[in-house]
């Protein structure tokens, strides 16, 4: 016998699965709109996946497998829905992946088959988390996610090491997915890492982040590009380092490759997150770069600042002051839905277009890197609109 809370939990979240989104008249900068309300919370994780619905077995009705919080998704635009591959974290700190689906991108985002699994080949992972996807021009979709494990040079008494690898899994359906090796690059760990979705010189491209520790980003730090033969025997022999950390930015500390790039007439644009030290801890921003069409590997364009940052409400929660993206799509209108996470906690869209994305990429001033430029920089700015402005008044 079903217990009789499920059918009040259940009416109770289709209002919540159900609600339409809008956008939040009240921010406003030109480059994106943001919405009123995340798109995925843990509450939007099926009643069932949570709690036993046979009284007998459970006649308090309690959660028996509860979420902690549902953010960091990979995204896909894909026979014409959005697709999630969401971070959902259980009461026991381990994140599986989940799939949820919409059918405009902003709203309506509703979980859908069950928990995604492919061939357990390592043994020693324990976490997984923040999957990037990319529909390749080889034909299949590609998965790139953080696969942890314990440090194995860690003494007994340190149970907090890690050690950090990108592991690969691939899929034409987003149903029956295919585990690859993990990706082998000359670094000692690896998060971070994101597919080109075409070939270059006839070879996969990845960007990358060296890193000599699990936190640590160390003397290479920063996003890297590295080529190779196989998918396969997915093997990196070198990394480039061609966005690197800089001292005073909101990358100071380290920084990353979020989703795949997305191509446009100009050159690539890159979403990236950047992270500062504070009194506070760690703050985590958005960013955004673009690199040459004939060679990724260049960058082309760096406008200074964060592109997104956490905003009122989107500061709080288990890991405050943090905007995360691993997941955009841009549909057949050229309107782009940035997916990022809150605070470790709950997910939210942006959107824009293409022409906005390459508008803000490639006219918002690159940072001078020091307090006087700056203010010249300002200046410069105000000077302008001041003339304009009494033209007008003339």
């Amino acid at each position: 016998m079903i217990h009789e809370k499920y059918f009040e939990l259940a009416e109770k979240q289709e209002k919540l699965l159900s609600r339409k989104n809008e956008v939040n008249e009240e921010f406003y900068n030109g480059a994106y709109d943001r919405y009123k309300y995340p798109v995925i919370t843990r509450h939007h994780v099926p009643i069932h996946w949570r709690y036993d619905l046979n009284k007998e077995d459970n006649p308090y009705f309690m959660e028996r497998l509860g979420i902690n919080a549902a953010f960091n998704p990979g995204a896909i635009y894909f026979e014409g829905k959005y697709y999630l591959v969401v971070r959902t974290e259980g009461l026991d700190r381990k994140s599986i992946f989940a799939l949820a689906v919409s059918d405009n991108g902003t709203d309506n985002f509703r979980f859908i088959g069950t928990p995604l699994v492919w061939e357990d080949i390592d043994k020693e992972e324990t976490n997984t988390y923040d999957m990037r996807l990319v529909q390749h021009e080889d034909g299949w979709i590609y998965g790139i996610y953080c696969n942890e494990s314990k440090d194995p040079d860690a003494p007994a008494h340190d149970t907090s090491s890690a050690v950090a690898q990108a592991a690969l899994v691939r899929t034409k359906d987003l149903k029956k997915w295919e585990r690859l090796p993990n990706i082998k690059t000359p670094s000692p760990q690896q998060r971070n890492v994101v597919l080109h979705p075409e070939f270059v010189d006839g070879k996969y491209a990845f960007y990358t982040r060296p890193q000599d520790g699990f936190i640590s980003t160390g003397t290479g730090g920063g996003i890297a590009f590295a080529l190779c033969e196989d998918i396969k025997n997915p093997v990196i022999e070198k990394e480039i380092v061609i966005h690197e950390r800089r001292y005073h930015t909101v990358y100071e500390v380290k920084n990353g490759q979020g989703p795949a790039p997305i191509k446009t007439d100009k050159g690539w644009i890159h979403i990236a997150h950047g992270v500062r030290n504070t009194a506070a801890g760690l703050r985590y921003v958005i960013y955004t770069i673009a690199t040459s069409l004939e060679d990724p590997s260049k960058v082309i364009a760096s406008p200074g600042g964060h592109f997104i940052a956490p905003y009122d409400d989107e500061r709080n929660g288990d890991v405050s002051n943090v905007i995360f993206c691993n997941g955009a799509v841009v549909n057949e209108k050229n309107e782009v839905f940035i997916y990022y996470a809150s605070s470790d906690t709950r997910i939210h869209v942006a959107t824009t277009t293409v022409e906005r994305l390459v508008d803000y990429t490639f006219n918002t001033p690159e940072d001078p890197f020091r307090s006087i430029e700056n203010a010249l920089q300002r200046n410069n700015l105000i000077e302008k609109n001041e003339e304009l402005l009494k033209q007008f008044r003339d």
